[in-house]
């Protein structure tokens, strides 16, 4: 997450691993947050988890089930881990710029979250 907090427009970087029916935070760098257990299709986290599908969100003020990490956030983008059709966690990312995240950025985290998924214990 550190290196990934290092990205132009990535504000905070987090992981959060699946655990039952709740998404738990596990390793994070940016302001710190009260969203530490997230259930499932809450907030954009868990919409990922419910709908088994990553998230790009252009802007969260437009959201009703959005739940704010930092007044500062405007967008957000969620890739999950899988293994296999398994999900593990998820990488969440939220940026202080509308429209911060695009493909590009979905494609990359993809690719971070095979490497996690591999490193997964």
């Amino acid at each position: 997450m550190e290196m990934l907090s290092r990205l132009p427009g990535y504000n905070w970087c987090g992981v959060y691993r699946l655990e039952g029916d709740a998404l738990i935070l596990d390793e994070y760098v940016g302001t710190q947050t009260d969203h530490t257990r997230i259930k499932v299709g809450v907030g954009v986290c868990g919409t990922a988890v419910d709908e088994d599908r990553n998230q790009v969100v252009e802007d969260v003020r437009q959201l009703d089930n959005y739940l704010a990490c930092s007044l500062q956030t405007r967008s957000e983008i969620v890739v999950l881990i899988r293994m296999g059709d398994a999900v593990l966690g998820q990488i969440d990312v939220d940026g202080h710029e509308v429209g911060g995240f695009d493909r590009t950025d979905e494609e990359f985290l993809e690719q971070v979250s095979v490497v996690l998924s591999e490193l997964w214990e």
